[in-house]
């Protein structure tokens, strides 16, 4: 039977109502009724998009992308890719949405929203500033970010170190962060994982992925979710705010790149081998403007968490997203992880879950897995990739340090089941002939249920047996998080994990750190041998009793035969009740140094920018951890004044070659980044900054934008953009803009004045220029691009899309 338009329906449905699709009625085209779908969900059992949320259907949710395709296919009229029926199919309006890849932004309306604890802070305070008394989609924060990694006795931890030691130290010194998360997702109706629950992805994918469906996610790793075929995109908290409070979410229509896998993986080669081997091919920037779908016979020799580690990687590339088609070994993983009506309802939904055959790819890359060497990516970027077998020759060749100080596993990008036992089957080899790790090894649990399970499994015994230490369930090390003592600031050394990125300093906060990034199985096998020279394919390791013993390939099941434990109860549940919801008290004390409520940034002026100093000219890779860094400064996540004494710290400047050193144009002393911003800022004098080559790669954290803006910054002149950075810019009122002539970027010196003119006719598609006067008394002007549409311009006259939503509310246009 049909729905019927007077039905009720939630709040989270209300977005679909309003569109006149998913569960109120069927979709119009031209006045008429459209009766043929290739789906149904009428007679289907009602399956529940998590256990968490029981009035929340999946049955709707493929509905909805259903209705929208009919539309759409008789729109474009070819074979369509994956990535454009589930990104088509979450349309707001597809009847005369413009679908031109890599051109037309599209409006679109995510399933859920997904945030960790350290961007979730941002997000929420700025959410409580919308007004709304709840989210208008299912959403979740993640404690995973505020955890420091210790791998030695800790004074502060009663002499302990690990995990236990870790987590309760957090939850004493965060207590502030944690109430505040916590009692905003009550209040506004978000689900809240208690410190210790696990990483935000491996949580994701355990219980709320879905194939088929859209999320976005305040961290970058967000598409780890393309494992199970879900459309997964890392934003910024602002784009997190937009959809929470019921606006559709605009993107650019992503190029899709296929990436074809032929063959099987045998003996070392692992998951991971594929995509340091696309990171590769397509460096940190190639996938920009892209979501990388993969597919081919290939693709069925893989797990479901072995291609969520593929898809989380991709984040390395630039890619908006990764994305897999529905198979068995999803269907698989769905069971196991006790969503069985979930899997049969998404294999009866199958043909929107794979590309057409004839779909066409802006680009294709081809791998076969039967040829695919284990590799070794890095240092200090992830895209140099090595193959295992001239690995040791590229060390040597660069004078990389060959002696291994650490070998860290686990994170959101290798932390399943799967992972642990692969790496466990080493171990134990080693353990067999009276062998232990040379170095510190350190094993970060993906989730509580990794972590249960592994423990009931004998997993982390063995671990335990081998010298490791096994960390809180959360992010750690990966994200800088890591109190490591044993090596002084500034040695060079090397460690090799099995994380996601290895941009200097990134995990110790050591930029001589030579970090390189493997599977967990390869670490293993580096930390048991101490020495990076070691090919644990051919050469062989000394046992206790002094003979030579060669590992054999790695082995671990897929998922747990005894099925998953999922360990102490970790969840919090937001109130159902509205009138329960209400009575909940947010608090936020004025005298914080945590958490700051935030102020409304200026609107526009009306004119142009004049006379604006460089605060610094940035030279080479100025990633968001160069721009605000993690590590000790996350704990200023929730506070904006404080947080943004990081601001660009990390970036070296061009004029002397150094971080955190610029000349004040008004005083001529030297002195800090955020120091300079800041008087500047007291001066009324607005400032930009020039930078390089893929400004902002790295971590969606929007802090690196909100940071500038809130310090009188106005503009990021640069020769290209990160994706996701650069719509953070915009979300705050600042002008991304890049160099029509990148070779442009050597006429500027950090001492002229610049000037942007043609605001006061800012319109898409139409350059603006800068105006330079040097010190000498001359000048230049040179044409910079942007790729702003009417919303975001509407954007920057607010002063921020938060204005803008705020100034719709008071209209009554939304």
């Amino acid at each position: 039977p049909r729905h019927r338009p007077t039905e009720s329906v939630t709040m989270q449905q209300q977005p679909l109502a309003r569109l006149g699709l998913g569960p109120v009625r069927l979709g119009l085209r031209g006045g008429e009724r459209q009766n043929v779908l290739c789906y149904s969900s009428a007679a289907a059992e009602k399956v529940p998009m998590s256990k968490f949320e029981q009035t929340e259907y999946l049955n709707d949710r493929y509905k909805a992308i259903e209705e929208r395709l009919s539309v759409v296919r008789k729109r474009l009229n070819k074979p369509m890719t994956l990535a454009e029926k589930i990104v088509y199919g979450h349309l707001d309006d597809p009847e005369t949405a413009e679908m031109k890849r890599g051109v037309s932004y599209l409006k679109l309306r995510p399933d859920r929203v997904a945030m960790q604890d350290a961007t979730a802070q941002m997000a929420m305070l700025q959410f409580i500033s919308s007004g709304l008394p709840k989210t208008m989609v299912p959403s979740t924060i993640h404690c995973d970010h505020l955890i420091e990694g210790t791998t030695s006795p800790q004074p502060d931890r009663e002499g302990k170190y690990g995990g236990e030691a870790d987590l309760k130290y957090a939850v004493n010194i965060n207590k502030e962060v944690y109430d505040f998360l916590a009692t905003a997702g009550a209040k506004y109706g978000v689900g809240f994982w208690q410190p210790g629950s696990g990483i935000i992805h491996q949580i994701v994918l355990e219980n709320y992925a879905l194939p088929g469906l859209m999320m976005i996610g305040t961290d970058s790793h967000t598409p780890n979710a393309g494992g199970l075929g879900m459309c997964a995109v890392g934003v910024g908290g602002a784009d997190a705010v937009d959809v929470m409070a019921g606006l559709p979410w605009e993107l650019k229509a992503p190029k899709v790149i296929g990436v074809k896998l032929t063959g099987k993986m045998s003996r070392w080669t692992s998951p991971k081998d594929v995509i340091l081997k696309v990171a590769g091919i397509l460096t940190v920037k190639g996938g920009t403007g892209a979501i990388v779908e993969y597919f081919g016979p290939g693709v069925d020799h893989m797990s479901c968490t072995g291609m969520a580690t593929v898809c989380n990687m991709g984040a390395e590339i630039g890619a908006t997203t990764s994305v897999f088609p529905f198979n068995k070994r999803m269907y698989d993983y769905l069971v196991s992880t006790e969503r069985a009506s979930a899997a049969s309802l998404a294999d009866s939904f199958k043909e929107n879950l794979r590309a057409d055959e004839g779909a066409q790819y802006d680009q294709v890359i081809e791998i076969n897995l039967s040829e695919l060497e284990p590799h070794i990516n890095g240092p200090f970027t992830p895209d140099l990739a090595h193959p295992l077998s001239k690995f040791a020759e590229e060390l040597r060749k660069n004078n990389w340090p060959t002696e291994l100080k650490a070998g860290l596993i686990g994170s959101c990008t290798n932390s399943s089941y799967e992972d642990m036992a692969r790496a466990a089957s080493v171990a134990r080899q080693a353990l067999a002939a009276g062998i232990k790790a040379k170095v510190p090894f350190t094993i970060s649990p993906g989730s509580e249920q990794i972590r249960a399970t592994t423990t009931r499994d004998g997993i982390m015994d063995v671990f335990d047996k081998i010298g490791g230490t096994v960390l809180s369930n959360s992010c750690g090390p990966c994200i800088g998080q890591w109190k490591r003592t044993d090596v002084a600031k500034g040695e060079a050394n090397s460690i090799i994990t099995s994380f996601n990125r290895n941009f200097a300093a990134r995990n110790d906060g050591n930029p001589a750190t030579h970090c390189f990034v493997a599977s967990p199985e390869l670490v293993t096998a580096f930390a048991i041998a101490g020495d990076l020279t070691f090919n644990p394919e051919k050469d062989t390791l000394v046992g206790a009793d002094g003979k030579e013993i060669k590992l054999e390939a790695p082995f671990g099941d897929e998922l747990p035969a005894r099925g998953f434990d999922a360990g102490a109860n970790v969840y919090q549940a937001p109130p159902t009740n509205t009138e329960d919801r209400t009575k909940v008290q947010v608090k936020v004390d004025p005298a914080s140094q945590r958490l700051q409520l935030l102020e409304p940034f200026n609107a526009w002026n009306g004119d142009d920018i004049k006379d604006a100093a460089v605060l610094i000219k940035v030279k080479g890779k100025c990633t968001t951890d160069h721009i605000s860094m993690a590590g000790p400064w996350l704990k200023y996540r929730g506070h904006l004044d404080n947080i943004s004494n990081n601001m660009l710290i990390g970036a070296i400047n061009i004029e002397n070659g150094k971080p955190n050193a610029v000349k004040n144009l008004i005083t001529g002393e030297e002195g800090a980044v955020p120091a300079t911003a800041r008087d500047y800022k007291a001066r009324g004098l607005p400032w930009v900054v020039i930078g390089d080559e893929n400004y902002g790669e790295g971590s969606s954290r929007e802090h690196a934008a909100l940071e500038p803006r809130h310090l009188g910054g106005v503009a990021i002149i640069v020769k290209s953009f990160a994706r996701i950075h650069e719509t953070n810019l915009k979300k705050q009122g600042m002008l991304p803009l890049t160099f029509a002539n990148p070779a442009d970027y050597e006429k500027i010196d950090p001492t002229d004045s610049i000037s942007i003119l043609g605001l006061k006719t800012f319109t898409p598609g139409v350059p603006l220029t800068l105006a330079g006067k040097k010190k000498d008394g001359s000048s230049y002007t040179i044409p910079v691009n942007h790729t702003f549409n009417e919303n975001q311009i509407n954007w920057f006259k607010n002063g921020s899309a938060l204005n803008a939503m705020a100034a719709a509310f008071k209209a009554g246009k939304m």
